[in-house]
């Protein structure tokens, strides 16, 4: 990933060389006669992408001394990794939320945890993580920092390097201050095959824990909503809890984390996937009292409303109780629940038993609920 003759703007080493202003070779950038980057009142701008030395700075004193790890200190255009025996996964994820901070997290971590939970809901244990970055010229340095120190700071905490990476620049008015999207590697340990089409009639559905919370904390914020407890973002990596799942139930057949459109639209892809149908409960479905009322006030559904933190299981009958206890003794697993069950329909409805015992279908949303959520 070396600069050199680069406009792309692929990452510097800690220390990479670049001339000095009297022309000697060997000298850092952060060295010499080179102002350090402002990160207090700097803002991006086009020479941020230009692969110069404005840029190699950028990437030296921001996003590697963030990220510092043995990959990215070797300064090559990617990384060479090693990986234990099983199935490879790979997993890409885009993040363009708006706004970029919010209760609860940011899109830096966010983008850390997005791309490991799709990795982990593939039966893997994420191994490495790429990043790319599209800054908006203008968009302040001192912002960026904090969401590559928030990213960098969810990766160390997951276990997970971000191993290789790349940033762009784009003129004012072309973005929308950062965007940035993520990739991950991991390996499914043998005997493990968790799928999207292995839902079988007389299965369980479990959530890991209540519904609801990124989307309402994203849109209570935009709408500038005060509530009487503050609504926080559920984002989190998941692979630990996924870990433990797996310990205690091997042949789980499904995992999904309910992101955009919420718990309705996964079960209702989960059901196209597998052919079958599914049937949940209402009072069965963990959800916070106090983004029950702020969906009542915005007039939104809390089973399409996004989540970050949470997933969806689906396991034999005969092992849901015992993979619920495990979930139960996860941080990320305490209000886990198991709340209906997968049926046997042609039609492949979804549909739930009301509080008030009837019945009616969880269908499609037919547009989207809330755009920019993840």
């Amino acid at each position: 990933m070396s600069p050199k003759g680069r406009p792309e703007g692929e990452l510097l080493p800690p220390g990479g060389k670049a001339r000095s202003a009297k022309g000697a070779p060997g000298t850092s950038v952060r060295k010499g006669y080179v102002r350090p980057v402002d990160f207090r009142h700097g803002r991006v701008d086009m020479t941020h992408g230009g692969g110069g030395r404005a840029m190699a700075q950028l990437v030296e004193e921001l996003f590697l001394a963030a990220f510092d790890n043995e990959w990215l200190r070797q300064g090559n255009d990617g990384a060479s990794v090693e990986l234990p025996a099983g199935r490879l996964v790979m997993a890409t994820d885009s993040h363009v939320v708006s706004p970029l901070f919010f209760p609860g997290g940011d899109i830096g971590c966010l983008s850390v945890h997005g791309t490991i939970n799709d990795v982990a809901m593939m039966g893997a244990a994420p191994l490495y993580l790429a990043a790319g970055f599209i800054h908006e010229e203008g968009f302040p340095l001192a912002d960026l920092k904090r969401i590559v120190e928030s990213m960098a700071a969810a990766s160390r905490e997951a276990g997970v390097p971000v191993v290789t990476g790349d940033t762009k620049v784009v003129e004012r008015g072309k973005g929308d201050g950062v965007f940035i999207t993520t990739t991950g590697v991991g390996v499914v340990r043998a005997g493990v095959d968790v799928r999207g089409d292995r839902a079988c009639p007389g299965d369980r559905i479990l959530v890991s824990g209540s519904i609801g919370d990124h989307g309402v904390a994203i849109m209570s914020l935009r709408e500038n909503l005060s509530f009487e407890t503050t609504i926080a973002s559920d984002t989190a990596a998941l692979h630990g809890l996924v870990a433990l799942m797996l310990d205690a139930v091997p042949d789980v057949h499904c995992l999904r984390d309910p992101t955009r459109g919420g718990l309705a639209t996964t079960l209702n892809e989960i059901a196209q996937q597998s052919g079958c149908g599914m049937l949940i409960r209402e009072p069965a479905i963990p959800v916070k009292a106090e983004v029950a009322a702020a969906c009542e006030f915005l007039g939104l559904d809390p089973l399409y409303v996004a989540n970050e933190g949470k997933l969806i299981a689906i396991c034999p009958a005969a092992d849901a109780e015992r993979l619920l206890a495990a979930m139960r003794t996860h941080p990320h697993g305490r209000q886990a629940a198991i709340v209906g069950e997968v049926t046997d329909d042609a039609h492949h409805f979804v549909q739930m038993e009301t509080s008030f015992g009837g019945r009616r279908i969880v269908d499609w949303l037919t547009g989207e609920q809330l755009p920019r959520i993840c």
